[in-house]
């Protein structure tokens, strides 16, 4: 009976927020506590709340910080390097703006954090979605697709849990997944690409001047053939003017840079990059401290301080309550066991005659199992019991920790992942867009891991 509603809760909270019946922070609410009182656990329904605020709260506070932290560096001019260079590449070109999101998201996601991927992605590439025309939910899918695929990172999270649950060495887990990694990682560019030449089809073959000098007048071109009359776009007001906003994290004259303290900010950033790998303090703790410190250093009157926390208090308030709202899912999910019922259930229905086969089959279920819950659950709470049925078979725990890596480009895009709202919040697209788009491309990238895994002989 758990079994049966836990699927149905996530399936309705699925349906209404793709269907735009309910806001998501509303259906993250109000669906576990509806199912919670169908379970008969309705008297418990505070205890699993408060649980899962306290679980989730490290996260929330991580993603405040962060987005603060990133939110001024970016104002300050510390990324504009790197999205100068992929804005170069791009040329204004549809396609290679697609691909130019995979690549710059696939680079940025070296820090193995989500968040701040989704952060540092949106802010270069929006301002050039909006001027195009392009769709938006491209650049959303294509960013959490890439995220995922390195998510596998043995920093990033998924790799150090499956070794940790299972008593290996993340370096045996991950070093031999590389090869299959990598064809993931082709397969997105190759998805990019298609994506992006549909853009182009969509919108035209477009040449954008000037695009880093938002104050200037640019042309934008038809494309051949394509009936449409060349177009002027140029920041002031008129019929073809885009939102002003559009390209302020572009704008080489904005007040907030800090040229003087680039190599400040530089050093900054790779020493709190390194205090999360090394894991010295915990990541909360070190964006806590970086925040306050980019912010006295690079505004040091108070004013300028509050005026930047202001700045960036749409993204914090949106995401930190998104992430609260996640935790009465995750807690009614877990606390009435619906979560240990379900996972049972998936693999009990595995036939015996599949034993010998359970790195694929542990790679299949890895999409759905880590779509439909947390990393911990899964790797916590599911890859044990999947190992051990391996084990019985023949099958090494090597061998099924590598094939639990298969899903994490679907998993990227979970409702139960923080860091999507950071995505979908910075992008303004609506969640239910974003997983009616990206689920199918997801789940084709991932079965490209788990298919270049077998194929190499990993899994």
């Amino acid at each position: 009976m758990l079994t049966i509603l836990g699927f149905g809760m996530i399936a309705t909270f699925l349906v209404l927020i793709m269907l735009k019946k309910m806001s998501p922070i509303a259906a993250l609410v109000l669906i576990p506590a509806l199912f919670c009182v169908f379970v008969g656990k309705g008297a418990h329904l505070g205890d699993y709340v408060i649980k899962g605020v306290g679980s989730l709260a490290p996260t929330a506070a991580m993603l405040m910080f962060a987005i603060i932290y990133f939110g001024v560096m970016i104002d300050v001019g510390l990324f504009d390097p790197v999205v100068r260079g992929i804005l170069r590449f791009c040329k204004a070109d549809p396609m290679r703006v697609v691909v130019g999101t995979a690549v710059l998201a696939a680079i940025v996601s070296l820090d193995g954090d989500g968040s701040t991927t989704f952060m540092i992605t949106v802010s270069a590439m929006y301002p050039l979605y909006k001027r195009l025309g392009m769709s938006l939910v491209v650049m959303t899918g294509v960013a959490a697709t890439a995220n995922g695929v390195m998510n596998t990172l043995p920093w990033g999270g998924p790799t150090a849990r499956a070794a940790t649950a299972l008593k290996l060495d993340a370096s045996d887990i991950f070093v031999p997944m590389i090869p299959a990694l990598a064809v993931g990682l082709v397969a997105v560019f190759l998805l990019s690409y298609v994506l992006g030449m549909r853009e182009r089809k969509r919108v035209g073959y477009l040449s954008l001047d000037k695009v880093l000098a938002p104050e200037s007048e640019t042309v934008l071109v038809g494309a051949a053939g394509s009936g449409e009359v060349p177009r002027k776009a140029s920041g002031g007001a008129g019929a073809d003017s885009v939102e002003g906003d559009d390209f302020q994290g572009l704008d080489s004259a904005r007040p907030t840079l800090r040229p003087r303290l680039y190599w400040f900010n530089a050093l900054l950033t790779v020493a709190l990059l390194t205090s999360m790998i090394m894991e010295w303090l915990p990541i909360p703790v070190l964006f806590l401290l970086g925040a306050a410190l980019a912010l006295t250093v690079n505004f040091p009157h108070i004013p300028d301080q509050k005026a930047r926390i202001a700045a960036h208090a749409d993204n914090v308030v949106n995401v930190s309550g998104m992430v609260f709202a996640a935790a009465v899912f995750t807690g009614v999910l877990s606390g009435t066991g619906m979560v240990k019922h379900m996972a049972d259930w998936l693999v009990g229905v595995v036939p015996d005659s599949m034993g010998s086969q359970m790195g694929l089959v542990t790679g299949v279920l890895s999409l759905p199992l880590t779509y439909f819950m947390s990393n911990d659950g899964f790797y916590f709470g599911v890859l044990p019991v999947l190992a051990e049925a391996g084990a019985a078979h023949g099958v090494s725990p090597l061998e099924i920790a590598r094939a639990s890596l298969a899903g994490q480009a679907l998993h990227m895009s979970s409702p139960l992942v923080p860091a999507v709202y950071v995505l979908v919040g910075m992008a303004k697209v609506e969640f239910g867009d974003h997983t009616r788009f990206t689920v199918k491309w997801a789940t084709i990238t991932s079965l490209v891991v788990l298919g270049a895994g077998i194929l190499f002989g990993t899994i």
